[in-house]
Order: C-alpha cells, then structure tokens, then sequence
C-alpha cells in the first residue's frame, strides 16, 4: 500500500502493565534452557533492536530476533485463564506467560498486523501471533495449555522495534500508523489455524510488516497449491 494511502485513521490506545525479563534458566521436570520465567522490572528500561535489555532467550532458531524482539501480552486475558484453570492463579499474573509488557486496554481483535505502535520512548511495529512451543505446557506442568491457547486465540502479538528507547510499567500505548487495516492479530491466528483461502496466502505472501518467517511460510503454502 503506498504510503500516502495508509490508514492512520484508527485511532487507538492502550497502557502498559508491567515490563518483565528473563534469564536463562532450567525449565520444568525436564530442566530445559529457557528465558521464559520473567521478573518484572519497576525502572524504566531501555528497547534495543534485539528486545529489552537483560532479556534472554535460549533457542534462537524459533525465540527472539528483530520480528520477535518484544512480547505483548493482554492484562485482561488473566482474568478469563484463572477461571478456566484455578489450580494454576499463582502463576497467572502478568508476566506469566513469558512476555516482555502486559498490555491493558488492546486485544488481538483491536491490533492489527503491521501497527506501528509508539510505547513509551520507543516505535514499535506489530508482526505475528505467538505461536506457542512445548515450552507453554512446561511452564504451567499442563501439556494442555498449548493446545488450549491456539483455540481460543488468546496469543499476545510480537513488535519489531523500529526506533529504540526507553520503556516502563505505566507507559501509553498509541497506535501511529495502521498500514493493514483488515489483518488483525486475531484474524492471523484464524488462519494459521485453518490454512486460508489461496487469496488470503497470497495477501500475506506480500503484507507490509509481517514477520519474514511467516511470510517465508505463505510463500511456500501458496506454491503448494
């Protein structure tokens, strides 16, 4: 879409929660490598390229990178997993899906694919879904709970950071630029759920902001068929 046309028409805003980070650390009965436990950091921190400073990931062939460099979460999708799984509230605080800032006021419904979101001092543009890894089911000792966030399409999104800064729990979350107006996160999910239609795969095999992975991942679906 040329730049001149983009839509920047809807407006939306959000805050952000909580910052955390993680470290390398032993994960679950079978003590794998992960980063996924975070703690949550009350200072402002800054955003680089690669993510937030002192955050770690383990298996750099599917975590972390510039399209995966910043993990949001909704706050408000706590509340609906303590109801679903009381056995599992004390882990089900924000942070507790190992991402980066927990989001209020924005869902998957809300953000759209290729949004370029201003977070406190930095520019951030929207690129996938989580696509949650076995790594889900360790942390909550649930084998389940994979399964159970891609159907209910609960999945938090990931930023690229175009523009470095500092970030910090209160901090506004405005959308800049919304540059795909019919692609929210939710509908990705749906169709990473269900393989589309050949014009939706062939939409996305060119979608301006989208992760180069998945869009690697359309290209290859569409010669398919």
């Amino acid at each position: 879409m040329p730049a001149g046309q983009r839509d920047k028409t809807l407006f939306m805003t959000g805050s952000i929660v909580s910052v955390q980070v993680g470290r390398i650390a032993p994960l679950g009965p079978r003590q794998v490598p992960s980063g996924f436990v975070k703690r949550p950091i009350t200072s402002p921190v800054m955003v680089e390229r690669l993510g937030l400073a002192g955050d770690q990931q383990a298996d750099l062939r599917v975590h972390g990178g510039p399209d995966k460099a910043v993990y949001c979460y909704p706050s408000e999708h706590y509340a609906k997993w303590s109801a679903e799984r009381p056995s599992a509230r004390e882990l089900l605080v924000p942070g507790g899906f190992g991402e980066n800032l927990t989001t209020r006021g924005l869902d998957e419904d809300m953000v759209r694919v290729g949004d370029v979101l201003r977070i406190g001092g930095v520019t951030a543009q929207v690129t996938q879904p989580r696509q949650p890894c076995f790594k889900l089911g360790l942390r909550f000792e649930d084998p389940q709970m994979l399964r159970d966030m891609l159907r209910s399409g609960r999945s938090g999104w990931y930023l690229r950071v175009l523009e470095p800064g500092l970030v910090e729990a209160g901090a506004s979350i405005t959308r800049t630029a919304c540059l795909n107006p019919t692609w929210s996160v939710s509908r990705l999910n749906r169709l990473i759920g269900t393989h589309g239609t050949p014009d939706e795969i062939a939409e996305l095999s060119e979608l301006e902001g989208l992760a180069t992975g998945v869009r690697d991942s359309m290209r290859a679906a569409l010669k398919a068929y």
